[in-house]
């Protein structure tokens, strides 16, 4: 690797989108892209509930430090609530510092529902768990990030994102 590793930080409500741009993104960048999912991370690696003080935070900064010193670019996905994982975007901030790309999905309510219900998943969990989760433009303060909205298209958005990234 010539040049510092690059983060793309991808946050949003559940449904808005996160989880598919990042695989359509670490498609585009190619090799040498690590792509680090929250749900993969807490869910399937830690069987942790999410939350204040959860385990997962320490794993995901790990993850993206490892990233960091064997990557080109890390695209690290999620909710990511801005107050539970608040020590895990100032250490974020510290390591990548002007190297970070941060986007949230500012997508409505109506619009998240109905992409969730378009998922291979969507009979795990509905409308009532969804709106439990809810966190209306739950953004992050210490890291600048770009708003994305239900009007620009998967392709509109990674290419967006792409042009920031390799300029």
């Amino acid at each position: 690797m010539n040049k510092a590793a690059q983060i793309i930080i991808l946050r949003g409500n559940s449904g808005s989108g996160k989880t598919t741009t990042g695989k359509a993104l670490q498609r585009k960048f190619g090799q040498g892209t690590m792509l680090i999912s929250q749900d993969v991370v807490r869910r399937e690696m830690l069987f942790v509930k999410d939350g204040p003080d959860t385990k997962a935070c320490q794993l995901l900064l790990d993850l993206a430090l490892y990233g960091k010193n064997n990557c080109d670019i890390v695209i690290l996905e999620g909710i990511l609530n801005s107050k539970w994982y608040k020590s895990l975007f100032g250490n974020l901030l510290v390591e990548f510092k002007d190297q970070i790309f941060a986007y949230y999905f500012d997508i409505p309510f109506e619009e998240t529902l109905n992409r969730h219900q378009q998922k291979s998943n969507a009979h795990e969990f509905g409308e009532k768990e969804m709106r439990k989760w809810w966190n209306e433009k739950d953004l992050l303060g210490i890291i600048p990030e770009i708003l994305l909205h239900k009007e620009l298209s998967l392709n509109e958005i990674v290419d967006i994102i792409y042009k920031d990234v390799i300029k």
